[in-house]
């Protein structure tokens, strides 16, 4: 069986209003991964995503550049015990606060 994986993400920077979740959705999508992605009161956006552990590491990576127009200033990964919390895909909530 496969190793499965999750990861907490926390991105900064010109992240909001460029289509950050949107191009994660798409991303998460094509990978094969679930979870979720919504926008902080602060500007940044807050992702959790679980699934193949090598898919999940590529997501990760992907959240490091964004989507063309995003400008990533940090970008805070953290793994967590995976827990296949996703059953309906990857979707974008609204605001987290």
């Amino acid at each position: 069986m496969e190793e499965k994986a999750r990861v907490h993400i926390f991105v900064s920077g010109r992240v909001q209003g460029v289509f950050y979740r949107k191009g994660a959705q798409k991303a998460a999508q094509e990978l094969g991964v679930t979870g979720f992605a919504h926008n902080l009161a602060d500007g940044r956006v807050e992702l959790v995503v679980e699934g193949k552990a090598e898919k999940v590491r590529q997501f990760a990576e992907w959240c490091k550049q964004g989507t063309p127009f995003a400008k990533v200033d940090h970008c805070d990964v953290q793994f967590e015990e995976y827990k296949a919390e996703f059953p309906d895909g990857f979707t974008i909530r609204e605001f987290g606060f």
